[in-house]
């Protein structure tokens, strides 16, 4: 009998569940780990060269350990930073998320497009580069924001958004008032999503990455992916707060949780 795909989910913080979460309703059969790098946390804040070799050193370790199939770096900072290198190094698949601007400029009707990230996915050349080539046609907002990193990581540990906050984050983006469709190019921001919609002064649409990662991952895959649900583990690189996920990764399924030394 086929062994079960073994699949590797990695960000710096809890985000990565929302990439995990589209991986499972497509491949809910495959063994699944999410390794969080929670003792770097956070990515989006960090100089280039830092954040290039730190998810190398800690990839390299994890892969080591764990010998998955298919990698997925499931952090649109690391991703637009460490896909290449990753790529030349890791003998196994490696599926990056990239912010969702070109399903967003076919979506939009108005052609005017927000991209919401964290500071430095939006202000990366890898990101612009995507803006030139998929939505050149298109009037594209781009903001950038630490906070709402922060305020996903406490929504998982039990504390509610506050509305009102998230309504001065995101009024910048509906300055214009064509603006139609809105990407999230954050991981960590599809777990605010019904917060996000309520927050928002007018109803868009929201596009993140998940599925398409999803759909990308069961190409690859080489063993069975259906089947019963066998949930994850979870692996972190730090024990600070760790310990106040533990009860939301139960609900959602982790039948394991370790910290690594």
């Amino acid at each position: 009998m086929a062994h079960a795909p073994k699949v590797l989910v990695f960000d710096s913080g809890v985000g990565g569940l929302s990439v995990l979460a589209a991986l499972r309703a497509r491949a809910p059969g495959c063994d699944f780990i999410f390794a969080c790098d929670n003792a770097a946390f956070p990515y989006g804040t960090k100089a280039e060269t830092e954040l290039v070799e730190r998810v190398d050193r800690v990839l390299h370790q994890l892969v080591r350990r764990e010998q998955p199939d298919i990698l997925v770096v499931a952090c649109n900072t690391a991703s637009t930073v460490a896909l290449p290198r990753l790529r030349a190094r890791i003998p196994s698949p490696v599926v990056g998320v990239v912010p969702a601007i070109k399903p967003a400029a076919a979506l939009s009707a108005t052609k005017v497009i927000g991209l919401l990230g964290t500071p430095g996915t939006v202000s990366r050349p890898y990101t612009r580069q995507l803006i030139a080539d998929f939505a050149a046609d298109c009037e594209v907002v781009c903001l950038g924001s630490s906070r709402l990193v922060e305020i996903a990581e406490l929504a998982l540990r039990g504390t509610a958004p506050d509305i009102d906050e998230l309504r001065a984050i995101l009024a910048p983006l509906f300055v214009n008032p064509a603006l139609d469709t809105l990407v999230l190019a954050c991981t960590h921001f599809p777990l605010l999503a019904e917060a996000l919609a309520t927050a928002a002064p007018r109803q868009v649409h929201w596009v993140d990455s998940g599925d398409a990662i999803a759909r990308r991952v069961l190409t690859l895959l080489s063993g069975p992916a259906d089947g019963p649900d066998r949930g994850f583990r979870a692996l972190f690189t730090g024990a600070a707060g760790s310990e106040f996920l533990h009860p939301a990764l139960a609900a959602l399924g982790c039948r394991e949780i370790t910290v690594l030394p």
